[in-house]
């Protein structure tokens, strides 16, 4: 549904200038025509007014036409697509990413964190139906993005996480516990969070398995991944001489992961390159799905350029009557 309004319609007030020259033309007319005194007009036909006679009024006619569309164009006509309340399918997702200095580690090319983000704007992009919002954590833990259906403004605020805007550490269970916070007071029959980390809970308030337990209560399925490879992986140090790489071994809290997910009916991953996270997506695909609803807006657009057309057709058309067919001599 469209909606017709004007950038400028105090213009409109000029209208006003058509009652004094429909005015003008009226007294003005008679007075346009050569007169002369007769006593009589029988010796004249009775026979139908000439139709150029009739038409001369058509002239001063086109005019005020054109003169109102003119008003009209200057008065700025446009239309914008109105607020629509649309129902789609979809369910509503936490992406909750551990932000820790550790995922600065090279096992993954560029590094985890800069993969985890690829991955994370991809499956925004394969969900459009979704509202997804984004939690990161380390330390401490805070909201980047609520739940929206502006995917473009989520990747935007994907995109500009890095290690170290908030306290180092690794809270698992405040993540999660914020990613909750988010759900809980969702309406949706589906409501997943992703909670992706690549080490051991060591800080934070939040007990990992308390907080599972309140997800469970709220219906949350809870996807837990850990990513890095097997083994040892190179870690940024900080030296002397700058920051240089040194194989560390990789440590990952894989049965508090899996007791997490076992808790919340979900799923734990364990992601030792890119490809493993495509798994997390092809799961929550399977999930049950509700209507949520989503408000759409177009931007709004000009609308004069059909009336100028029509304009400079009647003021030309006028002009050929004047000087044609309806052509007065002095």
């Amino acid at each position: 549904m469209f909606d017709y309004s004007f950038a400028n319609p105090e213009y409109f007030y000029l209208l006003i200038l058509l009652a004094p020259l429909i005015g003008w033309y009226i007294w003005r007319e008679p007075r346009k025509h050569a007169t002369y005194q007769i006593s009589s007009l029988s010796a004249f036909s009775t026979g139908n007014i000439q139709w150029r006679v009739l038409l001369r009024h058509l002239l001063f006619g086109l005019r005020i036409i054109a003169f109102v569309l003119l008003i009209t164009i200057i008065a700025r006509p446009q239309s914008s697509r109105a607020w629509e309340t649309q129902t789609t399918e979809g369910i509503d997702i936490i992406i909750a990413l551990d932000i820790s200095g550790s995922m600065l580690a090279q096992d993954f090319k560029p590094d985890r964190i800069e993969s985890a983000k690829e991955q994370a704007i991809r499956f925004v992009n394969g969900r459009p139906n979704d509202r997804i919002g984004l939690v990161i954590y380390a330390g401490e833990s805070f909201t980047q993005c609520p739940l929206t259906t502006d995917h473009a403004v989520l990747i935007n605020m994907i995109g500009e996480i890095k290690p170290g805007i908030i306290t180092d550490g690794t809270a698992i269970g405040l993540g999660l516990g914020t990613s909750i916070n988010r759900l809980k007071e969702s309406s949706a029959m589906s409501k997943v969070v992703i909670l992706l980390t690549d080490g051991v809970n060591n800080a934070g308030a939040v007990d990992p398995i308390t907080a599972a337990e309140i997800a469970k209560t709220f219906g949350i399925r809870v996807y837990t991944v850990g990513i890095g490879t097997r083994g040892e992986a190179p870690y940024p140090v900080q030296t002397p001489f700058g920051i240089q790489y040194q194989n560390m071994k990789t440590e990952i809290d894989e049965d508090l992961l899996r007791q997490i997910a076992d808790l919340t009916d979900g799923q734990y991953f364990r992601a030792t390159y890119k490809r493993t996270l495509s798994e997390i997506y092809d799961q929550i695909d399977t999930l049950e799905k509700t209507k949520i609803e989503v408000k759409e807006y177009s931007k709004k657009q000009e609308e004069y350029l059909t009336l100028a057309i029509l304009t400079l057709v009647i003021v030309l058309f006028e002009f050929t009557l004047r000087f044609t067919i309806l052509r007065t001599l002095p």
